[in-house]
């Protein structure tokens, strides 16, 4: 199929059948550049990467699953830089398209999977997430996506960045394509639907106000289908202060992943991926230590809302998607403000799903729902609900 939205990583694309008569049967995926398959270079978004790098003998663990699974392998997408962005920006090889919303950012940076689900390019994509990389595009995009409970997914072959955040997630157009792919992928089928519901009021507060009120109408269903309900603040301390701890973590991580890299290879890169990389070189130890201890009370507190059977939930992004090719002066606010609603993904390591169905102007915007560790399955029942509800 045609790549009308830049979605695919430049030159041949990879093709690789699926075990026939699997769950998947019938289905395609593609796999963010960030994923080794088997006699392809790993590109991840930086065109000296795959230089200093082997080519890989092996599938990663996501792809292989889903190969197992009857799913047909239809090529690899576009990444944000070494997977450091959130926008879907890339100087290399380019924006994919948001066909959502194509005078915007598709989002990243799992952006050209993102892109590939949306424009109905493949069924369901691989991404990961360790700062957003799934939720904001789908949020972005309109789809449904998924951050599992961090540790859960086995990420051998997929390149990593800040492994004590890093996941694997996918992508889905609808409720049930999502749900047959994630029984695969998580090894369990959806879960019992959960019987209470905390609606994060400081995340709904700190979303632009047409994005709160356009997610009323979904926040609305939701009540209907979890209907045990009440309001609390989901980080006391403040979602900034949750985010600089996620900022001080992960940049400290990807440097420590990156360093030998960049020391031996001095490989080319954008601006804000070096300046990213430099603040964690540079990061203070006092910093480190208050992050660490900053990420121990997130867990503390994510704990305390969701003991079983409940929910949280909270706009994903809090706003739509930016347009295409702001300067760098406007980026970064833009990317400030996004963290601080998805921080508590890698802080906490709690599943997190994007579901799709409203606007603003036009332009998607996603509603996110939060499980304790390990409840990915009955996320994915919500989403089955939500969807069934509609």
């Amino acid at each position: 199929m045609e790549d009308r939205v830049n979605a695919f990583v430049p030159g041949p694309r990879v093709h690789i059948r699926g075990q026939a008569g699997g769950p998947l049967a019938g289905l395609t995926f593609a796999a963010k550049d960030l994923f080794d398959v088997a006699g392809v270079p790993t590109g991840g978004g930086n065109h000296d990467w795959a230089k200093f790098n082997p080519v890989p003998q092996r599938h990663a663990w996501a792809v292989q699953t889903l190969l197992d699974a009857g799913a047909d392998l239809v090529g690899k997408t576009i990444t944000d830089e070494v997977s450091l962005g959130i926008l879907g920006e890339n100087p290399f090889d380019g924006t994919p398209i948001n066909t959502a919303a194509p005078e915007r950012v598709p989002g990243g940076s799992s952006s050209g999977s993102a892109a590939a689900v949306a424009a109905g390019l493949c069924d369901t994509a691989l991404g990961t997430d360790t700062g957003g990389s799934v939720r904001v595009p789908s949020s972005f995009c309109g789809l449904y996506g998924i951050r599992p409970t961090h540790g859960r997914i086995d990420v051998t072959g997929m390149m990593p960045q800040a492994p004590s955040s890093d996941t694997t997630g996918w992508f889905a157009r609808d409720a049930k394509t999502f749900a047959r792919v994630s029984t695969v992928m998580l090894g369990e089928a959806p879960g019992a639907l959960p019987t209470k519901l905390v609606i994060a009021t400081d995340a709904f507060g700190f979303a632009d106000p047409e994005v709160a009120e356009a997610l009323q109408p979904m926040l609305a269903r939701l009540k209907k289908i979890v209907p045990d309900v009440r309001e609390d603040i989901m980080a006391p301390q403040g979602l900034s202060v949750w985010s600089r701890a996620q900022r001080t973590l992960q940049p400290v991580e990807a440097w420590e992943t990156f360093r030998p890299w960049v020391e031996a290879a001095n490989p080319r890169m954008a601006f804000s991926v070096v300046a990213g990389l430099l603040g964690g070189a540079q990061m203070p130890a006092a910093d480190r230590g208050w992050a660490a201890l900053m990420r121990q009370e997130a867990r503390a507190r994510l704990r305390h809302l969701l003991p079983a059977g409940t929910i949280l939930c909270l706009p994903t992004t809090p706003f739509p998607a930016p347009l295409r090719g702001l300067p760098l002066p406007q980026l970064q606010p833009l990317r400030d403000r996004i963290n601080c609603l998805c921080a508590q993904g890698g802080l906490t390591g709690s599943p997190q799903v994007n579901l799709p169905g409203a606007t603003v102007d036009g332009a998607p915007v996603g509603l996110s729902i939060i499980g304790g560790r390990g409840t990915d399955a009955a996320l994915v029942a919500v989403a089955l609900a939500m969807e069934e509800a509609a």
